[in-house]
Order: C-alpha cells, then structure tokens, then sequence
C-alpha cells in the first residue's frame, strides 16, 4: 500500500497490510501523553547509520519527562536497557501477536516491572534522550513488531506504526 503522508509517501509491505488494518481497528493510544495524531510525522523509512539502515519506528518529540502511555491493555514483556535504545520497554498486547516497543526512556514509571499486565493509557515511563538519542532533541522511539510464533520480545516483523494513526493525522 502506498498512500500520501505528511512527509511524502507512506510505504506498507503487502504482508503488513492486515496487521495495520487489524491494529487500527484496536484504536492504539498515541503512546505520549497529550500528543495529538496530527503532530505525527512519518520517519520509518528515514535512513540511519549513513544509510547502513532504516529507522522503522516512529519518533514522537515531546518535552523532557513527558509521561508515555501504554497504547493498549496488555503484558510488560521485557523491560531493557541498550546501546541504541536506552531505557526501554517492550509491551506484548493480549494476545502475545505484537509487541510495542518503547525506547529512549529518561526512567521507567515507579514500580513498573516484567510480567505486570498495564491497561491502555497506564503510565509505563517517561519521554528521555538516553541511548544513541544522548544529547539529541527528547523523543519517544516507538516501533510495533509482528511477533512469530515463538513470541520473542526481542524478533519480530517490524510495521510502521504512523499507518495506525495515519487517517486521524489529517
């Protein structure tokens, strides 16, 4: 599916086409607290490393220590620290399919631990700059992964999650 977006064309491989039309369905949260759909800008696509990669995720700018919000009821899966990604979270939804990742956290809410079930909305952490966003703009690095049958936090098939939010954003 090609469509229009805010930055120019919005690419969905064909096999993601259901998943973003079942995810939609769900009506996901915007994961940062008091951002609206049409202050997202699709970056999944955007290149990184000097081309080695693409980003595959959403990036949500938002202040420092802005809350961020679990987009639906579901699992916390793993709660992590990287490199790349920082402080972060992966959320699986109910059904153990997809698993949302959080990242660049500045500190996890208090008492939020692996295996607590968190309702849609429940604070999970704070907007930060930890990980390769270090002395960067604070940003929330959101991505969805399709999970295989094995249900692995950290192996998935990633989507673009600005196709969740695509329609409201206009």
């Amino acid at each position: 599916m090609v469509a229009l977006g805010a930055l120019g064309a919005v690419f969905a491989p064909p096999e993601s086409a259901a998943d973003i039309g079942r995810l939609r369905a769900r009506s996901l949260q915007i994961p940062v607290q008091a951002v609206d759909a049409t202050a997202l800008a699709d970056n999944y696509l955007q290149s990184r490393e000097a081309g080695a990669r693409t980003h595959e995720a959403l990036d949500i700018p938002a202040p420092l220590g802005t809350p961020v919000v679990a987009v639906e009821d579901g699992r916390i899966a793993k709660l992590f620290l990287s490199k790349p990604g920082g402080i972060t979270v992966y959320q699986f939804d109910p059904r153990s399919e997809f698993a949302y990742y959080y990242a660049h956290l500045d500190r996890y809410a208090d008492g939020l631990k692996e295996g607590a079930q968190v309702r849609r909305g429940e604070v999970i952490g704070y907007v930060g700059t930890t990980g390769n966003a270090a002395g960067g703009a604070p940003h929330l690095h959101f991505a969805i992964f399709r999970l295989g049958p094995e249900r692995q936090w950290w192996r998935g098939s990633p989507l673009n999650p600005f196709l969740v939010w695509r329609d409201a954003a206009h």
